[in-house]
């Protein structure tokens, strides 16, 4: 193929993503008004539901205009060679391939996010102000950006400079040696994310002794379980959004409740959703999703090594010579057609892993009190009631509520 047959093979690609989401996002939205099923019925009252009604609209509308945004700044870039203007900059900085790559990928990376920022302050203070969510303060906000930007550089560029250097000492089998990286980076952040990654941004506390804490451990200790390591985080310093997840396994196994959970659940519907969670660690999910992770990173990487040398992907992105940044934005483009397959697969996967673990906590503790909880947590964060099947399918890594309501009640 010529350069541009690819050339327009890549804006094809990322144009009819836009158009299939736009399409799937249209269709959900025509049934935001669609009727709630008898299972549902007594979550919100007619005020709650005309709230959760306009906010499903405005969020759908704020989706438009940015994904607007983002495809028409995309494709300009592509058409005005973009990439090869900023390739051409870097290499008048460094004649260092692996600086050359991060100081490629530093300016598109944060020339993207200060494009989207506005989009994100819009987001969080006028959306989510606007329907009672936001608790971020401005400073919060800024500082946020800051840690990210900085753990970017860090984490990111670390792991990009090692890349590239195995591409450059290596060639074809790159791929190995990046997999094996990514691998180990993957089971280390499972292991260790809540204790190194999440400090920076939020405060962790350990569960203080009281009626909750009796009733944890009165489970644990009737399942059989170990539970050392139940964590509060404030996560109340950002929205008023409730959630709770499992995280490492072995001994650094622990279980964080946001302090909004604590607050909107009774102990028992609390328990409930902590027996969920442990339900996926007892089903194994978390080691499942772990397996299936880095054998697709070694898929993906695998692929990437067939194509990343390729003179004519450089050429197609205005590049004459073959570079390996500008490589991997070509690859991560026409790989994102099998990406999207693996996602709903990924998704689908998952959505069963949430059945499992709902089924665990009926089981072992009280399904009603499960659905109880469900209801008022998808009430407090105005969740969408009637997604359509198909939106559900690309997008929702949880079956709806009401999904889950019936399986609990079988």
């Amino acid at each position: 193929m010529t350069p541009t047959v690819i050339f327009y093979i890549l804006i094809g690609i990322i144009s009819l993503k836009f158009l299939f989401d736009t399409y799937i996002n249209a269709l959900n939205a025509k049934h935001f008004n669609d009727v709630i099923s008898e299972e549902l019925e007594g979550i919100y009252n007619e005020d709650e539901y005309l709230k959760s009604q306009h906010y499903k609209k405005e969020n759908y509308k704020f989706s438009l205009y940015s994904s607007l945004f983002s495809i028409v700044t995309t494709l300009l870039f592509f058409i005005f060679d973009g990439f090869a203007f900023v390739d051409s900059y870097v290499k008048t900085v460094s004649s260092n391939a692996i600086l050359i790559t991060l100081i490629f990928f530093g300016i598109i990376a944060f020339s993207s996010d200060i494009l989207s920022l506005p989009f994100s302050y819009y987001k969080t203070f006028v959306i989510e102000e606007k329907f009672g969510f936001n608790k971020t303060s401005k400073t919060t906000f800024i500082f946020d950006k800051i840690k990210s930007w900085l753990m970017m550089i860090v984490v990111g560029g670390g792991l990009l400079a090692l890349i590239t250097w195995f591409y450059l000492e290596t060639t074809t089998l790159f791929w190995v040696y990046t997999w094996a990286l990514i691998s180990f980076f993957t089971i280390f952040m499972n292991l260790f994310y809540s204790k190194l990654l999440v400090p920076l941004f939020n405060k962790q506390t350990p569960l203080e002794d009281g009626e909750l804490k009796i009733a944890i451990e009165n489970f644990a200790t009737k399942i059989g379980f170990k539970l050392d390591n139940i964590f509060v985080i404030d996560g109340s310093k950002r929205s008023t959004k409730a959630n709770a997840y499992f995280s490492g396994f072995g001994n650094q196994k622990r279980i964080t409740l946001y302090d909004t959970l604590i607050n909107d659940l009774e102990t028992n519907e609390i328990v409930a959703v902590l027996a969920h969670e442990v339900g996926h660690y007892k089903r194994k999910h978390i080691i499942y999703n772990l397996l299936l992770s880095i054998l697709l990173t070694g898929f993906t990487f695998f692929i990437l090594s067939l194509l990343i040398g390729n003179q004519t992907l450089s050429q197609a992105l205005g590049v004459e010579t073959a570079s390996f940044h500008i490589g991997l934005i070509a690859f991560a483009i026409l790989y994102s057609p099998i990406s999207e397959i693996t996602s709903l697969f990924m998704n689908s996967l998952s959505r069963k892993f949430e059945y499992q673990a709902d089924d665990y906590a009926k089981e072992n503790f009280d399904g009603d009190a499960l659905i109880s909880s469900l209801k008022k947590l998808s009430k407090n964060s105005l969740s969408n009631l009637t997604p359509h099947s198909l939106y559900v399918k690309i997008h929702y890594s949880h079956p709806t509520l009401l999904q889950r309501i019936i399986n609990l009640k079988k």
